[in-house]
């Protein structure tokens, strides 16, 4: 493998995780041929196919599994690397990136930027909005702020918030519900909608929250939203439908391996500050 290109194995463990080429595509935001090419370059590579193609998507080859856990780990040594050696600005900082989901990322985060931004200079914030998971394994996030009920083993953070949800329409909205659709659609309002909304009930789905937002909107029916989404926005009015009170703990992490970096801290609890400052908003009053 001494020809194989670390930018191909990427890709090829995106795959891997994935387990399908349309999933990878979506994770790492380019289109299905270059995910194709890039495999094939790095079986080329190889001298050997990685993965076994059938109709339920790309799974790896069993005798491929200790090459594949072997280049996950060189891939994870290498990105850490990079965190640690990553150029410092001219004022002595460095560029630290918060990543979270749209729904975030374009309001109390967005509104939080300059006291967060403040806290932790000289270094520089950058915003990452991502409704998937970022691979924090891999460093493409310093810190996530991630509405979840629990983190998994690899993170480390505390609850600073919870991230309250309601059902929204338009006075006049046609009847009928919007799902809830990709990574939304493991949510727990996803979960509540498929045990009770017929299914001849739907109208049409997004996987964004901002997007079901712009849809009720429009008066295309009902949507579950945030509240700190649903009841900023003018001409839309809750629904008492008999949803449950959904709350959801909202995050601060990293991946434990950054805990007790000094400027990772510093991020951790300037974002957690914000988030504490704006516990009514994000729990909509529940």
């Amino acid at each position: 493998m001494h020809k194989t290109s670390w930018d191909d194995l990427r890709y090829v463990l995106a795959v891997a995780d994935a387990g399908s080429v349309a999933e990878a595509a979506r994770t790492l935001g380019v289109n299905h041929a270059t995910v194709l090419r890039r495999i094939n370059a790095f079986e080329e590579a190889a001298g050997a196919p990685v993965f076994e193609r059938g109709a339920q998507g790309y799974r790896l080859r069993p005798d491929r599994l200790p090459v594949i856990e072997a280049s996950r780990e060189a891939a994870q040594a290498l990105d850490r690397a990079g965190q640690h050696l990553r150029q410092t600005m001219p004022d002595g900082g460095s560029l630290l990136r918060l990543t979270s989901v749209d729904s975030l990322c374009q309001t109390v985060l967005a509104d939080g930027f300059a006291q967060i931004a403040r806290r932790i200079a000289p270094h520089r914030l950058v915003l990452v909005s991502a409704n998937a998971h970022l691979d924090m394994a891999r460093m493409q996030a310093d810190v996530t702020v991630r509405p979840t009920d629990q983190l998994g083993e690899e993170m480390e953070g505390e609850h600073a918030a919870d991230l309250g949800f309601g059902v929204y329409a338009r006075a006049d909205a046609e009847a009928g519900w919007l799902g809830l659709s990709g990574a939304l659609a493991r949510s727990a309002p996803a979960r509540w909608m498929a045990q009770t909304v017929p299914s001849g009930d739907l109208r049409g789905s997004a996987d964004s929250f901002h997007v079901l937002r712009a849809l009720a909107l429009a008066g295309q029916g009902r949507a579950i939203l945030p509240c700190v989404l649903g009841d900023t926005a003018a001409g839309l009015q809750r629904v008492d439908c008999g949803m449950p009170a959904f709350q959801v703990p909202i995050w601060v992490a990293c991946h434990r391996d950054l805990t007790g970096i000094t400027r990772i801290d510093s991020l951790k609890r300037a974002v957690a500050s914000v988030l504490r400052s704006r516990t009514d908003a994000l729990a909509g009053g529940l």
